[in-house]
């Protein structure tokens, strides 16, 4: 009934646009019979018309989604405009069809109880810009809908100006004949009223921000780790701060999300125990549809998949394979190993030396250096990762983590250097007691290509000395499809398939990554999506996508909101703290 609901409204919101823009259709039987708000008679019932469409358009999307305040203004407006429309035309079919929508919505009211989303009043200066620019162009559309009307050949830049002028209620420089420069008027007016009202008001609202993990959610959560922390190697990344978590009833168990574009997504397993799974998934579920948002899950595990299909009656899509490399098995001997194993001498020979330590074990200076060094050499302006990525380094509670460096001595530039002879870093967290996951990767831009293969190489070897026995490495994004396709006999299906996914390697390197993984013969451990409807994944591939920093909808550099000096580079801000209480001490 929501989706009806608002795809009805759609409908009307464009059929009371189209009726108070162009003349003809304003009084034409198709009108007659669709109209829902205010008919078309005289200049104030077209903007008003306008009006109640545009508002109409704003409002289906959070009707199809159950959102309880997009309810309500429905059902404000309806009769509003049942009313206006009897006033000024007479038409008991148009007032008949708005009671009867305004009728099925208090019917089914039930149905519309979902939670505000988080926001933000930065949202105000995205509505100024969106509304502003539709009113631009609809405006346009008014003001040339008239074209025998029009006094003289107004050029296009006269036109624009007239929309400009009268979006703020002035009178514009082209002249119509009769009362149709009132009609002109009046919707210009009510096109830069609406656009000035809804911008106060989301500009004016309380702010609700988006969820973030608290002190005591992280506690618990580093606690369901410590019991259940080795079952799955994605679990340390549900401590990244900007996921919001729900519990079991018995708090024996937890599912950690974030809400992006109205998708509820989870990463990677439940954390917990997996018999207490079931009640933290039902959480998870309530939570969504409390607000209406799309559940999905990316990169839980096969049995995850299972449960979660199982518990929520969502399906499953494979969505690729994570390379997990045992350190018993690992050897840089042997021909499959010839590539990587000639690449890790020449960087040697290079004069390169590797350091694997714990982050405990790292000097404060030494781990300041290492995360300003990862900070700098980001290839993106975002921090890209959601489900494999933790977003920090070396922040309390996080000593078990294991760092990787790659030195260069007497190179070119070290003493101007404010890295000194690092020049690349590979970071890991902890998976159980005896495993590692690998977070990031950053290398210095002029230093010799294979850093990356050469720390991953180092981290293995000494992975026995620190108690690990397995290593995941990075995740591949169709890893089978790319695998088969390439081989002998593969079907002209997959080939196409495969083909397509080396075109789209160029932009989110899908072919390279599993290139990377399979230089280490990994073992290939199968990932899964979890959807509720197909017609949901190019929703949630895109929610992923901005979740993971691959899609940036942010606002512009000079409305951006930066965030504060100590907490792009908390370390460096309290070194300079304390330089500056020793300098303000008196010496002994």
């Amino acid at each position: 009934m929501p989706s009806l609901v608002g795809t009805a409204c759609t409908l009307v919101g464009l059929l009371d646009i189209a009726a108070g823009v162009f003349p003809r259709f304003r009084h034409s039987s198709v009108h007659a019979a669709a109209e829902v708000l205010p008919g078309a008679l005289g200049p104030f019932a077209a903007a008003l018309a306008i009006s109640a469409g545009v508002l109409l358009l704003l409002l289906a999307h959070g009707l199809k989604r159950r959102k309880r305040r997009a309810w309500r203004a429905a059902v404000v407006l309806l009769p509003a405009g049942a009313a206006a429309q009897f006033t000024y035309r007479p038409s008991v079919v148009g007032v008949l069809i708005s009671l009867s929508l305004l009728a099925l919505l208090l019917c089914h009211r039930g149905e519309f109880a979902a939670l505000p989303d988080p926001r933000s009043r930065w949202k105000a200066l995205a509505n100024f810009f969106l509304v502003g620019s539709g009113s631009l162009g609809l405006g346009l559309v008014i003001v040339s809908s008239h074209p025998a009307k029009v006094v003289g050949n107004p050029s296009v830049a006269e036109r624009l100006e007239h929309v400009l002028y009268g979006l703020f209620g002035f009178e514009g420089p082209v002249a119509y004949a009769g009362r149709v420069s009132w009609t002109v008027g009046y919707s210009l007016g009510a096109l830069g009223l609406l656009t000035a009202v809804t911008t106060v008001y989301l500009a004016l609202r309380p702010e609700h921000p988006a969820a973030r993990l608290t002190p005591d959610d992280e506690r618990r959560l580093r606690d369901l780790l410590a019991r259940h922390g080795g079952r799955d190697s994605l679990g340390h990344f549900a401590l990244r701060h900007d996921k919001a978590v729900v519990f079991s009833p018995s708090g024996k168990a937890a599912v950690t999300y974030r809400v992006v574009s109205g998708v509820m997504l989870a990463s990677g397993d439940p954390i917990g125990d997996v018999e207490a799974w079931p009640g933290a998934i039902e959480r998870f579920m309530d939570e969504a549809k409390a607000h209406s948002w799309t559940p999905a899950v990316v990169g839980c595990s096969e049995t995850g998949g299972e449960v979660w299909t199982r518990e929520t009656g969502l399906d499953a899509l494979e969505l690729g394979d994570e390379a997990v490399v045992r350190v018993p098995d690992f050897s840089l001997a042997g021909r499959a190993m010839r590539n990587v194993r000639q690449m890790v001498k020449r960087i040697e020979r290079g004069g390169y030396e590797t350091r694997v330590r714990r982050v405990r074990d790292l000097a404060d200076t030494e781990l300041d250096r290492v995360r300003r060094a990862a900070a700098d050499w980001r290839g993106t302006d975002t921090e890209r990762g959601f489900s494999m990525a933790l977003g920090r380094i070396g922040e309390p509670g996080d000593g078990d983590c294991v760092i990787a460096t790659a030195h260069k001595a007497g190179g070119p530039g070290d003493a101007d250097s404010p890295y000194g002879d690092l020049k690349a870093v590979l970071h890991f967290v902890p998976w159980g007691t005896d495993g590692l996951s690998l977070d990031l990767m950053r290398r210095d831009r002029s230093a010799d290509p294979g850093m990356n293969e050469l720390l991953i190489v180092a981290a293995l070897q000494a992975a026995p000395r620190l108690g690990v026995e397995r290593v995941s490495l990075n995740f591949a994004m169709f890893r089978s499809a790319l695998a088969r396709g390439e081989k002998i006999g593969a079907g002209p299906v997959l080939r196409v398939w495969r083909g397509l996914l080396v075109f789209l390697s160029r932009w989110f390197q899908i072919e390279s990554l599993y290139k990377f993984n399979a230089k280490f013969r990994p073992e290939w451990e199968p990932r899964f999506v979890v959807f509720r409807t197909t017609r949901d994944l190019p929703r949630i591939g895109f929610a992923a996508m901005q979740a993971e920093g691959f899609v940036t909808l942010a606002l512009p550099r000079p409305f951006a909101r930066r965030a504060p000096a100590a907490r792009r580079r908390p370390c460096a801000h309290l070194e300079q703290l304390r330089l500056r209480r020793e300098a303000e001490q008196p010496a002994a």
